[in-house]
């Protein structure tokens, strides 16, 4: 995954199109709110990097982005506006926000463009053409740029008319497309650990479900040392060993995946050796910590235990490289949120030691910005589905299109 950036290609005076990922959250879902605004501006602020040195260097941009998922243009909770303004108060300067993804009236205001002005186009989901990887879209949208920047490593695992489409229609007529510094440290990070990563490598995999997954595990045995397996997919694995799980999460149709991945990798992975275990699922469930095996009838394991916790904190000592995907337990609740947050102030001590550590996006991403450990880390993934999907050894349209170097 050698792909050219921004830096590779000159952009002085060029127009453009800059897939960014901004599908924030907003203050409202009601279509009737007037004043939504952006709660989270954390992905806005990741894409800055590669806007401020597009601006920097001379260049126009046409920023695009999908938000939420609408069905259609009556959404108008999910308008791209609130995002503008933030844009435009993080940036301080003007960013004009157009009301159409592409059209006349995108035409005409990209014509008028001059360095340095910004737009930012209507969500690009309101477009039935988008999901689909419209031609016709695709071309509409090429049309008014010189060059193509993917920097939306979350849809990076889509073929869309804004991520893969418009990228080869930019290139079909001689234009470059290469990806941001956002998509850039994503590529770097998740390719090193796949195709270059140092040993012992240790893979922590969390969730509720192994069917999301089992891809992922299987692809990754075959290149880490170890891999950790905590939260509700642990379950499935307890049950495929003949454990009595109680009223616990388990997925009946993965137990003979799980059953034939302990057959045939059961000396590199390693499962709970205790459970804290609930006789609801809430906030204000009683609880206790049980040894795998003892988990009572009419009761449900909702997160790793103490124990497990010290050994799987003895099976990461030594690791050159860890990538955490999936949280422990069921984080939303205090009391079982002790497993993943024992282990990421784990890994962020780690890091201070030398090992790099990857969080592979999604909820374990969540997770880690909720504890406050997000820049301790070495890298946080921005995108769960399009992590999985590479870390599966899948190739990614997003990336795969981007000019190599």
């Amino acid at each position: 995954m050698n792909k050219k950036t921004v830096k590779d290609i000159d952009v002085q005076g060029k127009r453009a199109l800059v897939r960014v990922d901004f599908n924030v959250p907003l203050s409202s879902r009601d279509p009737k709110d007037t004043h939504i605004t952006v709660t989270d501006d954390g992905r806005i602020v990741a894409a800055l990097p590669t806007i401020n040195y597009l601006l920097d260097n001379g260049a126009a941009l046409i920023l695009c982005s999908h938000l939420g998922r609408p069905k259609s243009t009556d959404d108008h909770h999910l308008t791209m506006g609130p995002v503008a303004k933030r844009l435009s108060e993080l940036l301080d300067r003007p960013v004009t926000k157009l009301d159409q993804v592409a059209g006349e009236s995108v035409t005409t205001a990209v014509a008028n463009m001059q360095p340095g002005d910004i737009i930012l186009l209507e969500n690009t989901r309101f477009e039935p053409g988008e999901k689909k990887n419209d031609p016709a879209l695709a071309q509409a949208l090429a049309d008014l740029a010189d060059i193509f920047v993917g920097d939306a490593f979350g849809t990076a695992h889509r073929a869309h008319a804004s991520t893969e489409g418009a990228a080869k229609a930019i290139q079909a007529k001689g234009g470059a497309a290469v990806a941001g510094f956002l998509l850039g440290k994503e590529i770097a990070a998740l390719g090193r650990a796949i195709n270059d990563p140092p040993k012992p490598y240790v893979a922590i995999m969390g969730g509720a479900k192994i069917s999301d997954k089992i891809q992922v595990i299987d692809n990754l045995l075959a290149i880490a040392d170890r891999v950790l397996i905590g939260g509700g997919m642990a379950n499935t694995f307890f049950k495929a060993q003949g454990l009595e799980i109680g009223t616990s999460l388990c997925e009946d149709e993965a137990l003979p995946q799980a059953q034939k991945l302990m057959a045939e990798f059961g000396d590199q992975i390693f499962l709970p050796i205790d459970v804290r275990v609930a006789d609801k699922f809430g906030a204000d469930a009683n609880y206790k910590d049980v040894p795998v095996g003892e988990i009572p009838a009419d009761m449900m394991a909702l997160d790793i235990g103490p124990a497990t916790i010290e050994a799987f904190a003895g099976l990461l000592s030594d690791a050159k490289l860890v990538i955490w995907n999936g949280p422990m337990g069921v984080t939303e609740f205090p009391a079982f949120a002790n497993g993943t947050e024992g282990i990421g102030q784990m890994l962020a001590g780690q890091v201070d030691g030398g090992t790099e550590v990857i969080i592979g996006g999604g909820d374990s991403a969540a997770a880690v910005k909720k504890l406050g450990l997000a820049d301790k880390m070495s890298h946080v993934s921005t995108g769960g589905g399009a992590s999985l999907e590479l870390l599966e050894g899948k190739p990614l349209p997003g990336i795969i299109v981007l000019d190599d170097k």
